[in-house]
């Protein structure tokens, strides 16, 4: 026992000099980001987190063991803080609370109306909205039990993007350096997140004593990428493998032989993933968008057919929450199926102008500017208001030919009152209507069409001035990246000529000369050689730094790489920039190769949405009209025939009562909606499979698909009412003058 007490005090304090106190500190910086990050950076995942918890305080239900894995495989993945348990007991908890509410609402109404036929009552309007809480919960219910998949699928796709990032990175630094600990924090210090977090998490569970080694925690956490990316952890254990090759020649190639995997293995698991995807979202398309507008063309007849059965609300029930509401559970399904390793990998959070993104005011000025087509598209309902009329001195409703288009008794709006079947012209007639009916008029149509073209053109307006800045900026950064891989590859060629890497930025400024990196380059020098600053602080200074103005994070790992390579020399500093340099040109052939694999996918369905689903859907829009525009010239004929003249077809004539048919006015709302319910849910889609998840392309390109398919609708439906309705008057002409 003394000698061992002697070996201690010998060695002790010469094994603390040894022990590298930077790299520890390091560590716990690492630690501490994974903490803060899911704080600041998450606020989704900290939401659903507290929800979880504290309905599953209230209510405790346990998952089955098959779910019970399933969902905690999601959690992790995720990195949510909560059980399955939680998980299950907020999301029945939020089902029943919800349907107990819309219950209460009903027994309400219907001891409020004080009704005692119970079954007539039930199966009435108030039926309707009791079936629409039971939806409404279990929708609730489907969302809340499949967040964690689904923010898990997220996480996936986001991580998923910066995996051939990561393996370089890796490579890059290993080359130079031999220390697989120090190479995964350099990655995590230089990647963005949500994969940063994942490896810093690798030295968090070390910290909190989960395994005892980096390697343990490493391998620990490659077993979430095994179903999903196996070409990222074949990457991994290569790079692994490199640890123990004596040879020098050895362990690079291994090591660039790593980043080769992982770029074949996102190209292949794209090429079959584009394959696999054709028949979902053609079928989607079909059963989303083709055959829902097409149905639509047949419930004007079918509402007059049918007695006045089917109403509108049950047109806005069945088009604008149902039909959407199975249109996204397809395309969530298709989109969970994406595999990662490609796709942009910029964290939006992290962007100077994130807070222009964030911001409510885009929403106000947008509002502001399209309330005004809200009001004209309401103006019918206006004019059935008598205080509006007389406010004004204002009629109901005009006939069209006070306007000199078209003879006979059309009316602008044409309100009718259900008990005499009339138009509602005079101020007289609107007080003492009891049960009005429309608008079926031609001129209510058309105003009705700026209701969808306002709320397209408020999402439209609003997303545009959010993510104006970003998208540039964006754009921006990648052409500047895309040149800074040859300006790049001449740094290393200067520095590998044994060049002072202070002089051989201001060789290439002068070679670069009419690029868009020519700037960075001189500002460097710039900084070195009239400001008196060192490399690290002629790059990276809060104040002068000429990374300020270059927000991309390439170019500032490619510095930093820069930076810790040439303290090993000036050879092992050329040679890391031109393999930097090599790789980001060999990434990007492996996207422009993606990219033509999925644009044919990507253009189809967005030709079908923006260009197919809004004609399809207006001509639909002009059909309607031109059923109303006949039914109601008909009925104003028979009218005038006596009841002999009719014979054997006065019930077949009542079968087509204009009063019992949807208003085509409602149909046109029902149906515009619809376009920006499906633009959204389809262009989530596209984006997700094109770049995976992206919130600013994403909300980018919904404003700008808004913007054309609105207007194609309109346009359409516009063109559709006239020429159609012109038409059947010219056809019915001979009738009414017979």
């Amino acid at each position: 026992m003394a000698d061992v007490d002697e070996i201690l005090r010998k060695y002790g304090k010469r094994i603390s000099n040894e022990i590298d106190e930077t790299q520890i500190a390091g560590a716990e910086e690492l630690s501490r980001e994974y903490i803060r990050f899911k704080q600041d950076m998450m606020p989704e995942l900290s939401k659903y987190e507290k929800f979880a918890h504290s309905f599953g305080n209230v209510l405790r239900i346990n998952a089955s063991e098959k779910d019970r894995a399933k969902i905690q495989r999601n959690l992790d993945t995720a990195h949510l803080d909560a059980t399955p348990s939680e998980v299950v007991s907020f999301a029945f908890s939020g089902a029943f609370i919800s349907f107990f509410i819309g219950l209460l609402i009903f027994v309400g109404l219907y001891f409020w109306k004080g009704n005692n036929d119970f079954f007539g009552f039930f199966f009435g309007p108030a039926g309707i909205f009791l079936f629409l809480i039971f939806v409404a919960s279990m929708f609730i219910f489907y969302y809340v039990y499949a967040s964690p998949q689904r923010l898990a699928n997220a996480w996936r796709l986001k991580a998923g993007s910066q995996m051939v990032p990561c393996i370089l990175y890796l490579v890059v630094y290993m080359k130079h350096t031999s220390n697989l600990e120090r190479a995964v924090a350099f990655a995590s210090q230089n990647l963005q997140p949500p994969l940063s977090l994942d490896l810093k998490k690798v030295f968090w569970d070390v910290e909190t004593g989960r395994f005892s080694t980096i390697k343990e925690s490493l391998d620990n956490y490659l077993k979430t990428w095994e179903k999903n990316s196996i070409e990222f952890v074949e990457a991994f254990h290569l790079i692994e493998s490199s640890l123990y090759e004596p040879s020098q020649t050895r362990r690079v190639q291994i090591l660039e032989k790593s980043l080769q995997v992982i770029l074949d293995g996102v190209y292949e698991n794209m090429l079959v993933y584009s394959r696999q995807i054709r028949s979902p979202l053609t079928n989607l398309y079909m059963l989303g968008v083709v055959l829902p507008t097409l149905g639509l063309a047949l419930l004007p007849l079918a509402s007059t057919l049918l007695g006045g059965m089917i109403k509108s609300y049950h047109v806005f029930i069945l088009f604008n929450l149902i039909v959407p509401f199975f249109v996204f559970y397809l395309s969530s399904q298709i989109m969970l199926n994406r595999p990662g390793g490609y796709g942009e990998s910029e964290i939006l959070e992290l962007n100077p102008n994130y807070p222009k993104y964030k911001s409510k005011k885009p929403y106000v000025i947008a509002f502001l500017l399209c309330l005004p087509f809200l009001i004209i598209g309401l103006l019918p309902f206006l004019f059935q208001w008598s205080w509006f009329l007389q406010t004004f001195n204002l009629q109901p409703d005009y006939s069209l030919s006070s306007f000199g288009i078209g003879s006979g008794n059309i009316y602008l709006f044409d309100f009718k009152d259900a008990q005499n079947k009339a138009t509602i012209t005079t101020l007289e007639q609107l007080n003492s209507a009891r049960d009005i009916v429309g608008p079926f008029g031609i001129g209510a149509l058309i105003l009705g069409l700026f209701i969808p073209l306002g709320v397209a053109m408020f999402f439209s307006i609003a997303f545009g001035l959010k993510t104006r800045d970003l998208i540039g900026s964006r754009n921006y950064t990648k052409q500047l990246e895309k040149e800074f891989a040859n300006s790049l590859f001449q740094l290393g060629n200067r520095i590998g000529d044994g060049m002072p890497a202070e002089m051989a930025f201001a060789r290439v400024a002068e070679s670069t000369r009419g690029q868009m990196t020519e700037d960075f380059f001189k500002r460097v020098n710039l900084n070195l050689h009239q400001g008196g600053m060192s490399i690290e602080s002629s790059i990276f200074d809060k104040n002068r730094g000429a990374i300020i103005y270059f927000p991309s994070q390439l170019i500032a790992t490619s510095m930093k790489i820069l930076l810790e390579s040439i303290k090993k020399g000036l050879q092992i500093a050329a040679q890391s920039l031109m393999s930097i340099s090599e790789y980001i040109k060999n990434i990007h052939k492996v996207e422009q190769r993606l990219n033509d694999l999925l644009a044919e996918v990507v253009s189809d369905m967005k030709g079908n949405m923006v260009f197919l689903a809004p004609l399809l859907s207006g001509i639909v829009i002009g059909l309607t009209a031109m059923i109303a525009f006949i039914l109601n010239i008909l009925s104003g004929i028979f009218t005038k025939i006596t009841e002999n003249e009719l014979g054997g077809f006065e019930n077949l004539l009542q079968s087509f009562d204009i009063i019992t048919m949807i208003p085509p006015y409602f149909m046109q709302v029902a149906i515009g909606i619809y376009i920006v319910e499906i633009i959204f849910i389809l262009t989530s889609v596209l984006v997700t499979i094109d770049t995976g998840e992206d919130k600013l392309k994403k909300t980018y390109d919904i404003g700008k698909n808004l913007k054309i398919g609105m207007a194609m609708y309109v346009i359409v439906a516009l063109l559709a009412i006239v020429v159609l309705c012109v038409l059947a008057g010219i056809a019915l002409s001979g009738i009414g003058a017979g």
